[in-house]
Formats: structure tokens, sequence, C-alpha cells
């Protein structure tokens, strides 16, 4: 009995132990206090998102050398950053005294929090140090001090200075060693104190080795995910199963930093999408009288399908057009006939309108800095509305819907296809890499405004930002980079140039750290979508036609979403098909190409030389758009016979494929017939009563006439035994219409 009441004391007393030891640290988290301190000379797009976070979790907050110029050395290239330590000596002077004081010293321009001050006290305390570092698995700056690190079982070993957490007076008593230059290195600072066995004993130092509170990313990519589903997302360590609270892009991870700041802390989560998209809209609807200034700038370096079709939407934007300043740079002689008429019917509807045709000779970098010199030269213009290419082929009036970000592009992407305007990560050199997010944003699976490393085609950027920050750069030509890559590698990697007024050798180590400008592309709304332009043939006499294959949707009506059928008679479908630019455009290459059969039975374009019941026609073989009718059926007409045949899967295959003109002159109607097909399509290419008079369709096995054919409508019908039909006769103009016998 007593042997199990001294077992009962005993767990007593370590019960109470163990509770007077969490009271205590719960106490002492709540009894000190958290300050955070930071440098930062400049209020670049790094730090206000730094400050965001540390204002959701109600951080407290002193920024070090605001407005000072920087001299401490380009630190993304190479060694620096004492100037941060100077700032710091001086701050912490006047903390010296303040025991219950914790001080938290974090780089600004790449770091973001990911929990709250409490989180990082209690973790704090449980590391049981009077200061901590950060820790890295990559040792910087001087190899050579590897072997003179404390040996540990686990975690990262080497010190980083981008974070470092301690007592008032210990930190304190670190940076009062202080006594280099600003231009000399920082991190090496701190390595050698740390290094001195009997400072690291004396000042009671440590690393936080598993990344309890410090996630530097740089030689850790891997190690980090995401982790969704607890209210916030956070950032979680694989290796070591942390929650970290401060996460710092350290060395070349800052687009790694920006893709999940997108989401950290809670940017965007699952259950509530993004919380981030409505800051600095600019509302128009409030601006009646002062609209922004806007320079639309479009770059034709190739030939471009379906660019008449572009201008005419420019027209259409939801906006003054006095307030729209127009550059164009044409780099391509077949389209200066499209530029030469929108030009003459257009150029004083908008506030200017300059054309720099292909006789500059220009390169494409330089034709885009040209527009971007032609804003700086006006003035007034607020915002720069970029189409490259001419890409961007339908436009929604997004520059009324933006936020009101440096550089934000509108999400464009080709018809039913992962190919946009913009990539969601980099690889290692510089190109094209697949974040783990980009489908679901591509797809609008995940809606948002979303920090990137690299857009095209089309983008919205503020004057401010052409005139300041990126002022003097050659913003599209940078080694062998294309103007898209170079533009954007400027923007997110800027440096500013060395200080005029210090033209010394010393001016070398005023290079201000690397704070470059936030790239976003938004999928809020359907802003529109990108046309390929590869394998255009300009050698048609409407080119735009031969476009279905790469662009489909441009071309024809689309299908794929609903089908609008109407049935006039029985077993005879209608439906839309074309537009009526596709219909003009088929009949003028019909009449371009001017040879039409005129109705005879001979015809040595079939099989057999003989036709029973001849049109006067031109088959699409003649001019070379066989192979592209064939597609269009297999994609655009095989849908809609499923739907309306049921049971029925058609091959998409005609040897018969024709445009039929008739004239009271020449043919003016067609006897009765069965066609040689399963079921004939019959696309009507004009409009009744404005291009012809008369015309139709009679089926005789149900008394069934269609009179009023609309243009770019399709009957379509069976072929054989049931279906027996006449034209009726076009009594005055010319009737066009397309034929195809499907499945003979």
């Amino acid at each position: 009995t007593s042997f199990l009441a001294s077992k009962s004391q005993i767990a007593f007393f370590l019960m109470t132990a163990t509770l007077i030891k969490l009271c205590k640290c719960v106490f002492l988290c709540f009894s000190e206090k958290l300050l955070v301190l930071t440098v930062a000379t400049e209020e670049t797009d790094g730090f206000h998102r730094f400050m965001k976070s540390a204002s959701y979790f109600n951080y407290t907050v002193k920024v070090l050398g605001m407005g000072e110029a920087w001299k401490g050395g380009d630190v993304g290239r190479s060694i620096g950053g004492g100037q941060k330590v100077r700032l710091l000596k001086e701050a912490m002077e006047a903390l010296a005294d303040q025991e219950d004081l914790v001080v938290l010293s974090v780089d600004s321009y790449d770091l973001i929090f990911a929990g709250g001050p409490e989180e990082i006290l209690r973790k704090f305390q449980q590391a049981n140090h009077k200061v901590l570092f950060a820790a890295e698995g990559l040792i910087w700056p001087d190899k050579r001090l590897a072997d003179k690190y404390p040996s540990i079982r686990s975690g990262k070993r080497y010190l980083n200075s981008g974070g470092i957490i301690g007592y008032a007076p210990y930190i304190n008593r670190v940076v009062s060693q202080w006594n280099l230059h600003d231009n000399d290195d920082d991190q090496l600072f701190y390595t050698k104190i740390y290094l001195d066995p009997l400072q690291r004993e004396t000042l009671n130092m440590t690393l936080d080795h598993k990344c309890q509170i410090f996630q530097n990313l740089n030689g850790a990519v891997d190690e980090v995910l995401l982790k969704f589903g607890t209210g916030r997302v956070r950032v979680r360590n694989t290796v070591y199963d942390s929650l970290p609270v401060v996460v710092h892009g350290n060395g070349n991870t800052k687009m790694y930093l920006n893709y999940l700041a997108n989401y950290v802390p809670n940017a965007w989560t699952y259950e509530n999408g993004c919380s981030l998209c409505d800051d600095d809209i600019v509302d128009l609807s409030q601006l009646k009288v002062s609209y922004p200034n806007v320079l639309v700038g479009v770059f034709i370096e190739q030939p471009t399908p379906f660019l008449p079709e572009f201008f005419q939407r420019l027209l259409t934007l939801d906006y003054p057009k006095d307030k729209l300043n127009l550059f164009i740079h044409n780099n391509e002689v077949y389209h200066e006939k499209h530029i030469q008429k929108f030009w003459e019917e257009n150029r004083n509807v908008f506030g200017s309108f300059k054309v720099v045709g292909p006789e500059e000779n220009l390169s494409q970098g330089e034709a885009r800095n040209m527009g971007m010199y032609y804003i700086r030269w006006l003035a007034v213009c607020e915002m720069l509305l970029s189409f490259i290419c001419s890409d961007g082929i339908t436009i929604s009036p997004f520059c009324l819907l933006l936020p009101y970000r440096k550089i934000i592009g509108p999400l464009v992407t080709r018809h039913s296809k992962l190919w946009s305007n913009f990539w969601g990560a980099l690889s290692l050199d510089g190109y094209y890499a697949r974040s783990e997010d980009y489908v679901d944003i591509v797809q609008r699976k995940r809606v948002g405004v979303w920090n990137i490393p690299y857009m095209a085609h089309v983008y919205l950027v503020k004057g401010s930002v052409l005139r300041n920050e990126l002022k003097e750069r050659n913003y599209f030509v940078l080694e062998k980079l294309d103007p898209d890559m170079a533009f954007c590698r400027n923007s997110r990697e800027m440096t500013s140039h060395r200080e005029k007024d210090s033209p010394s050798p010393e001016s070398f180590h005023m290079l201000r750290p690397p704070k470059g400008v936030f790239m976003y592309i938004t999928n809020r709304h359907d802003f529109g979508r990108l046309i390929s332009t590869a394998n255009y043939n300009i050698s048609h006499y409407n080119n735009d036609l031969w476009q279905i294959f790469e662009n489909p949707v441009s071309v024809h009506r689309s299908l794929s979403d609903r089908v609008f059928v109407l049935q006039p008679c029985p077993d005879v479908f209608w439906f839309p098909v074309f537009s009526e630019k596709a219909c003009d455009e088929i009949v003028g290459e019909m009449e371009h190409y001017g040879s039409w059969s005129g109705g005879r039975h001979e015809d040595k374009r079939i099989s057999g030389g003989y036709e029973t019941v001849p049109t006067d026609d031109i088959h699409m073989k003649q001019i070379g758009f066989d192979k592209e009718w064939l597609h269009f059926i297999r994609e655009f007409i095989s849908p809609v016979t499923l739907k309306v045949f049921s049971g029925y899967y058609t091959k998409g295959y005609a040897v018969m494929n024709f445009v039929v003109k008739y004239t009271p002159e020449r043919q003016a109607y067609l006897r009765p017939h069965h066609d040689s097909s399963t079921f004939t399509i019959n696309i009507a290419l004009n409009n009744k009563d404005r291009d012809f008079e008369g015309g139709g369709c009679r089926f005789h096995r149900y008394n069934c006439s269609i009179s009023s054919p609309r243009k770019g409508w399709s009957f379509m019908h069976p072929g054989r035994l049931t279906h027996l039909h006449e034209g009726l006769p076009t009594t005055n103009g010319t009737r066009y219409i397309a034929v195809s016998f499907i499945d003979p």
C-alpha cells in the first residue's frame, strides 16, 4: 500500500510540476512584448506585402531606414547588407534595458508572416535560448567556415541573418559589436559571433534548426508545401513537420515566395476564395468627369489573323474614346491596308493616334520601347494598355474592372487549350515551368488575382511605373531574351542604377537591393481569348478562312456549349453554324476563283465524269479548302448529328463538298432529287430579300417548304429514300449555298 501511495505521490508531483511549467510559459508569453524591427529604405511591392501580412496578425512593426539612401551593396548578387546591422544597432541602443521585450528582426522585401505574435513567443520560449537565428542548409558567404559550425543530429546547420529573435538586451549585445562599413556583409558578421564558442554560450545563442519559427526557402523549396483546411493557409515543412511563422524568400526563391503569398496567410482559400481581389479597385462609375487617360499600344510583328475584327473591338470598349490614345506599330506589309482603313475611319475618334510602319525597320523590342517612351511623352496618360501581336482577339472593357496594380493582365487562353498568356513558374534557366496551381487558374477553378513571374500578349501598366520605377530602362531588350521575357525580367528583378550624384568608384556599392515590381494576372472575369499566329498563310484571297484548325471559334459560331436547333419540317433540322463574315469570305473566295461549273451534266471533277442533277458550283477541293471543310464537318456538324439523329454516329466523311450559285440567268432552281448521302447539310451564305429573291427548298414527301433561309444557318436532312427535295426558283439577284453530302 505504501508503495502504491508513493507512486501516486510521484505522479501528482510530476503533473503539478508540468502544470507549473506550462503556466509559467503561458505567463511569460503574455507578459512579454514583441517588437518587429525591419529595414526598408523604399516602399516596394515586397515591402507593402510584408506590412499587409504583419497587419493581418496585428504585429507591432518599426521600420528602420525609410527614405535613407541605400549603401549596403547589391545583396541580391554579392555580399553586403551591413547597413541593416548599423540601423539595427542604432535602434537597439534605446531598447537595451527592456528585459521583458522580445525583438524580432527580419527582412521585409522578400518575407511574409504565416502566423501571429503569440505563436512566435510560444515557440521562442520553447527554444529556451536568449537569441535565436534563422537557419538554412546552405552556407553563405564563406564556405570555409562550414567546419567551424557545431555538429547537430538533424536540421539546418547554417546561420541565416534574415531572421533573428531574442531578448532586447541580448540582441543589443550582439549588434553593438558592429564597427564595419554599410557595404560589408551582415550575415558574415553574425556568423563569426555565433561561431565563437564563448560568445555562443555567453549570449545563449542557437539556430532554429527545424524551422519552427523561420523558414528560409533557398535550398528548401522541395521541403515546403501549402497546408489548406485550417481556416488559414499555412506553409508546412514536410521534413520536420513544422509550421513556420516567418517565410523568407532568400536567394533565388523570391518567385516561389510570390507563389506562396498568393495564398498565405489568407489571400485565397477554398472556403472563401480571394480575400484581396477587391483591394484598390478603380471604380470608374465614380469618375464620370475624370476618367484616366490610357495609352493603347498595339504591336503587330507578323501576319496576324482577324486583325480588322481586333480593331473593331477596340471601338466597342466601354470607355470614353477621347481618353484612349492609340499607338500602333506594324512590322508587316500585308497589314498596311487594314491599318490604313482603320486610321482613315477613326483617326479623330481617339485622343491621339500614332502609327509606326514597317519602313522604320524596328525590332520587336525597339518598337515596344518606343511605345513606352510615347507614354512618357504623353504625360497625361495614367495607364498603358498593351496588346502584343494583336493576340487578344476578344476584348472586354477590363481596364474598368482590374484592380489598380502596377502591372496586371487579364487571363486569356486559346480555345479548349491550356495555352495562356502567363507562366505560373520559371525553370532554373528562366523559361517555362508549370506551377501547382496553373491548370486550376487557367480553367478558372481558382478565381482571383495572382502574382506571377511572366506574362505576355496583353497587360495593363501604370504610367507612373514607366516614368519612375522603370525609368531609363531598356524595357524590352535584354540579352537573348524575347521582348516579353525581357520586360518581365526587367520588372521583377529590377535594381536601380548607380546614384547620379556619386560618380566615384564607391558608387558601385550604392546599388540598392533588388526590389522587383510585382506582376499579376486576374481570371475573375472572362476577358477574351488568344489566337494562334502559327501557320498563318496569307496566299489566299480570304486568309482567315483557313484558320479553322488553329482558331476554329474565330471562324465559326461555337456549337460546343449549346446547340440551338429548330425543326421546320419532319426530320429537317435548322441551326446556326457560320458567322456572317465567314459566309461573306466563302462567297468572296469562290467568286475570286471564278471557275463556276455552269450546271452541266458532264463534270470531270467527279468519279465517272457525269452529274445526274448538276448545279452551277465550285468544289471546296478546287480552292484547296477540302481538308479544312472536312475538319469543320467533324468538329462542328457531327455533335449536332448525334443530338438530332440519336444513335447514329457519323464518320464525318464527304466527297462532294461545294458552293452552289443560283441566278435567274444561269441556274435558278434544281429539279426534285435524292442526295447521294446518309444526310446532307445545306448552309445559306447570303440574305434573302437583300441579296436575292425567291429560293428555298421543298420536301415532297411532307409537302413542306422552307422559303426563308437565314444567312449562316444550316439545314440538315436525310439524303436518301425519305427526303426527296427540290431547289425553289431564285427570281432575282444571286443566291449562294454551301452543300455537303455526308457519309455517302
